[in-house]
């Protein structure tokens, strides 16, 4: 058997007639930016987020650029974000032309709220927490953090879409959240898209204004911004597929309890706590013996990822900040051991076990 890690064909062909439709009513009126179908995607996205405002922007990495811009973050700042995340987060956060500031995670492959006050400075401004795995960091913790030292939260929520933590969704806890509508997203579309969450008025009327160029109308240019606009045809698919979100992030959870159940007797797997209601963008298991096993459920078809293998303060681009080996120690031991097993809304049970079956018969020492 082969089992794929994603499988987008499966999932496009359950939208296919909704989709192709949408593309030819849209393709037939000529409006493709900023139209109708962006701001029904927008006030959708907003209501499963608990929150006042959504704003569709071009990608998850210009979600964070644009909501850190638009909070004034820049060059002679600091912002603290975790060690274990896609390169966006840091990134972002350097592109203000502030400094990126790490701090180790825990258990749970979020920032670890007991080692926060170690990385705040007086040029701290704001906390970046980043939801891995589809996983809401310990947000009241943090948010009493931030509070106490005046920081804005910026949350990158990207893996997790539909998540929550006791009653609280993922995109409600700071003052903007961005999420990533990439094809390997829990909710995705037709190539990149991003999407901002803030219950703060003016910010959104700010951020609506960055993603176009700063243009106040056509003709006005109330500031420099960029080109970052989530376009009709794109937001149309979003619509259709946020019909079915709620299903799909139930089938990453039915498939993640499997897992935990049947494997976690032999490797270390990862459960929800009490109040959290994951959403699974990716299962993690951990094991000393990840190589051995992921080239083992090669063999056997069975296609794994490891997300990531080289923490952000290792990388090159974070030569600069000082960081090395032994920074982060949770981090570093966690990129040693974890590996990523599929799980995708359209994963068959035949597959699941197979994956499962895959795993036990190899030799742990």
């Amino acid at each position: 058997m082969q089992v794929k890690f994603v499988d987008l064909g499966r999932q496009y062909s359950e939208l296919r007639e909704d989709i192709l439709t949408s593309f030819d009513s849209i393709s037939k009126s000529g409006w493709f930016v900023l139209g109708p179908n962006l701001e029904e995607f927008e006030e959708h996205f907003a209501a499963l987020c608990h929150v006042k405002h959504a704003i569709g922007v071009a990608n998850g990495s210009d979600a964070l650029l644009l909501s850190l811009l638009a909070l004034g973050i820049g060059p002679g700042d600091e912002v603290i974000t975790a060690p274990n995340s896609f390169v966006a987060s840091a990134g972002s956060i350097a592109r203000t032309g502030a400094r990126v500031v790490f701090s180790d995670v825990g258990d749970d492959m979020n920032l670890d709220p007991k080692k926060l006050a170690d990385a705040i400075t007086d040029r701290t401004k704001a906390i970046m927490p980043v939801h891995l795995t589809g996983r809401v960091a310990q947000m009241e913790e943090i948010g009493n953090i931030a509070r106490q030292n005046h920081l804005k939260i910026i949350e990158d929520a990207a893996q997790a879409v539909g998540a929550s933590r006791n009653g609280r969704m993922a995109g409600e806890f700071g003052i903007a959240a961005g999420f990533s509508l990439h094809p390997l997203k829990n909710l995705f579309v037709h190539g990149d898209g991003g999407v901002i969450t803030t219950s703060d008025g003016s910010l959104a009327d700010s951020l609506r204004v960055y993603r176009n160029h700063g243009l106040k109308n056509r003709d006005e240019t109330a500031f420099w911004g960029i080109n970052s606009r989530l376009d009709e045809i794109q937001a149309a698919i979003a619509v259709h597929k946020l019909k079915v979100l709620e299903q799909w992030n139930r089938r990453h959870r039915e498939i993640a309890c499997c897992y935990t159940e049947e494997l976690k007797d032999i490797v270390t797997t990862f459960e929800d706590d009490p109040g959290e209601v994951c959403v699974y963008h990716r299962y993690m298991i951990r094991t000393s013996q990840r190589n051995e096993l992921q080239k083992h459920l090669e063999e056997r078809g069975v296609e794994t990822k490891v997300n990531y293998p080289i923490p952000l303060h290792l990388q090159e681009a974070a030569r600069d900040l000082g960081y090395g080996v032994g920074s982060f120690p949770v981090c570093e031991q966690l990129a040693e051991t974890i590996l990523s097993l599929p799980v995708h809304s359209h994963l068959t049970d035949d597959e699941v076990n197979y994956v499962i079956q895959s795993i036990k018969s190899f030799p742990f020492d």
